[in-house]
C-alpha cells in the first residue's frame, strides 16, 4: 500500500478500513494497478521523482457517502483530492496537486437530477458527462442544447469549476457563468447550498443565482474550499436554424482590422457564438517554402508571407461564424456581418453548412463541426498532430488572456511566435479564441511525452512564456499543477493580497488542510512554507 505524507501506515490503514465501511470495499482502491489510471496522462514530469501520484482512491456514490469520506479524512488529517471525471488532461488530469493525496473520485455520482425544458436548465452531479446530458436531452426529445468543450467526455460540473468554455452563444459557452446554484460538502462534512438553494423548498434554485447575502459560488471554482456535489446550469433553447460560415481577409496587414471588426460585432451582440482568428499561413503546418519565411523577422517578412499566401491561394486570416435563430434573423445577421467585413479590400465569405432543427440521428452523424451545435464528441484527438507527424503523446496548454484589441492580438501572436522559435518548441494552436465575452485567449499546446529531456525543455519553455505574458500584463486563466504556484505568483498586487485573503479563507473553512492542497496556489497552513 502506498503512503500518505505525514501519515503513519497504521493510521492510513485504519482510514482505508473506515472508507471501505462507508462506501463499500470494492470502491476503495489502493493497489498500484488500480491507481495507475489516476496518473496525469499528459504529465510533463512523467516517470520522474517529482511526478504526482495518488496514495489511494475512494469512489462514493452519494452526498452522504461523500460526507462520510470527508469526515474520516478530516478526523485523521489525510489529504483528499476531489475529481469529477478526471478528464482535464492538459491541466493535470486526475493526478493530485499534492502528491500522496487520496483521490476522491466522484464519477459514480452520475445522476441527472432535473432537466427543465420550460426553464431551460438542468441540475447534475459531478460524474455526469457532456455525453450523458446530451443523450438525456436527445432521448427525451427536449428542445434544448448543451454547450460542450473539446473534447466532450468531461463533466459539465468539473469543467465549469475550472473556468472552461465552449462554442455556442453567450452566456452558455462560459460554463461557470452559465451555472446557477450548487451544493457543496465542506471539509468538516457539513453540506451547504448556494443561491436560492439555501431556501428550503425553493422553486428557483436553477433560475436565480443570487439568493440573499454575499454570493459565495465563486469560492468553489479553481479552489479547495469544498467538494461540489451538485450544480445547476442554464441551457440554450434549441434554435430554429443555424448557419456556419467563414469570413476571410487576404493580407497580413489586414489582421488588426480583421480582429477589430470581429470584436465590434461581438460587442454589438451580433456575433453571440464563440469565434476565433485563424491564419492558414502563420498557424498551418509549414511546407519547405513557408518554414524559412516564418523564421524571418526582418522588414521583408510581411511582404514575403503575403506573396506566399497569394501563390498558394490561401487567405491570411479567417474566422468561423455561427449564427443561430429564426431563418429570417440569421439571414439578416449574416448579411450585416458581410457588410461590415466588406470594408476590408478582398474580404471573402463562405457558407459552410446550414441546419434546421431538430436533427435526425443520421443528420447528427454527418455534422462535421459538432461542438458548434452542442454535440459532444472526441474528434479533437484526431486533429492534435500535424499531417505525417508522429502522434502527440500529450501537451500542456499555455493560455494567456489578452485584451480584445486587434493591435494587441496581432502583436501578441508575433511576440509568442518569435519566443517559441527562440525556445526551440513547436506548439499547436496559438490562435486567439473568443471564449469569454470581453477577452481573447491565446492557447498554445506545448507537447510533452515520455522523453525526460524533451519534457524538461518543454517545462523551461513554458515557464519563460509565462514570464513573457506576465511582463505584458497577460495572465493565464487556467494552468497545469506544475505551474500553479508560479502562475498565481504573478497576481501579486499589494504584496499578494488576494492570495493572502484566500489563505485566510482556507484556514477558516478547512483548518486541517485536507481538501486539494495546493490547488491554484492555495496551500494549507501546515504546508505553506514547504510545498511551494
Amino acid at each position: 500500500m502506498r503512503t500518505v505524507p505525514g501519515i503513519s501506515s497504521a493510521d492510513f490503514a485504519a482510514a482505508v478500513a473506515e472508507w471501505q465501511g462507508a462506501v463499500g470495499k470494492e470502491w476503495v482502491f489502493t493497489s498500484d494497478e488500480d491507481l495507475d489510471p489516476y496518473r496525469d496522462s499528459y504529465s510533463p514530469i512523467r516517470d520522474e521523482k517529482t511526478e504526482r501520484h495518488a496514495s489511494a482512491a475512494v469512489a462514493p456514490a452519494s452526498v452522504e457517502e461523500v460526507q462520510a469520506v470527508v469526515r474520516i479524512a478530516n478526523r485523521r488529517r489525510i489529504p483528499l483530492y476531489p475529481i469529477s471525471t478526471g478528464r482535464n488532461l492538459t491541466y493535470g488530469g486526475s493526478a493530485p496537486v499534492y502528491s500522496g493525496s487520496v483521490i476522491l473520485d466522484l464519477k459514480r455520482m452520475n445522476r441527472i437530477l432535473e432537466v427543465s425544458e420550460k426553464n431551460a436548465c438542468a441540475l447534475v452531479e459531478p460524474g455526469v458527462s457532456y455525453f450523458d446530458l446530451y443523450r438525456h436531452i436527445r432521448e427525451n426529445k427536449l428542445k434544448l442544447w448543451i454547450d460542450c468543450p473539446d473534447p466532450g467526455w468531461g463533466s459539465p460540473l468539473g469543467n465549469a469549476l475550472d473556468h472552461g468554455a465552449g462554442y455556442t452563444n453567450t452566456p452558455f459557452r462560459d460554463h461557470f457563468d452559465a451555472h446557477c446554484g450548487m451544493e457543496v460538502v465542506l471539509a468538516d462534512g457539513e453540506v451547504l447550498r448556494t443561491g436560492m438553494g439555501a431556501l428550503p423548498g425553493a422553486q428557483t434554485w436553477q433560475q436565480f443565482k443570487y439568493g440573499m447575502g454575499p454570493i459565495v459560488d465563486g469560492l468553489f471554482a479553481q479552489s479547495n474550499f469544498g467538494v461540489v456535489t451538485k450544480m445547476g446550469f442554464w441551457l440554450m433553447p434549441q434554435p430554429e436554424t443555424a448557419l456556419l460560415a467563414t469570413v476571410a481577409a487576404p493580407r497580413y496587414r489586414d489582421g488588426v482590422r480583421f480582429c477589430d471588426t470581429l470584436i465590434s460585432l461581438i460587442y454589438e451582440d451580433v456575433l453571440k457564438s464563440q469565434t476565433q482568428v485563424v491564419s492558414p499561413v502563420l498557424m498551418g503546418p509549414p511546407d519547405a517554402e513557408l518554414g524559412p519565411l516564418l523564421h524571418r523577422w526582418d522588414e521583408g517578412r510581411e511582404s514575403a508571407l503575403d506573396a506566399y499566401a497569394q501563390r498558394k491561394g490561401l487567405p491570411f486570416w479567417t474566422a468561423p461564424v455561427a449564427l443561430y435563430g429564426p431563418q429570417s434573423v440569421v439571414r439578416a445577421q449574416w448579411a450585416y456581418v458581410k457588410e461590415r467585413f466588406s470594408a476590408i479590400t478582398g474580404a471573402t465569405f463562405s457558407e459552410d453548412a446550414s441546419y434546421t432543427f431538430p436533427l435526425t440521428d443520421e443528420q447528427v452523424g454527418k455534422v462535421i463541426d459538432k461542438t458548434r451545435l452542442g454535440i459532444p464528441n472526441l474528434a479533437y484527438f484526431a486533429s492534435r498532430s500535424a499531417p505525417d507527424a508522429p502522434p502527440l503523446e500529450g501537451h500542456m496548454d499555455f493560455s494567456p488572456i489578452v485584451p480584445m484589441d486587434g493591435k494587441v492580438i496581432v502583436s501578441a501572436l508575433d511576440l509568442f511566435a518569435k519566443a517559441c522559435q527562440e525556445l526551440g518548441i513547436n506548439p499547436l494552436g496559438g490562435r486567439p479564441l473568443f471564449y469569454h465575452t470581453r477577452t481573447a485567449t491565446l492557447i498554445y499546446a506545448i507537447p510533452v511525452g515520455r522523453d525526460p529531456a524533451a519534457n524538461k525543455k518543454a517545462r523551461e519553455a513554458f515557464a519563460k512564456l509565462m514570464d513573457i505574458g506576465a511582463a505584458h500584463g497577460w495572465g493565464e486563466y487556467r494552468i497545469h499543477p506544475e505551474f500553479m504556484d508560479k502562475g498565481v505568483g504573478y497576481y501579486s498586487f499589494n504584496n499578494h493580497a488576494l492570495l493572502r485573503f484566500q489563505e485566510k479563507l482556507k484556514d477558516a473553512a478547512d483548518p486541517n488542510g485536507i481538501l486539494s492542497a495546493g490547488r491554484y496556489g492555495i496551500w494549507p497552513k501546515h504546508l505553506r512554507d514547504t510545498a511551494r
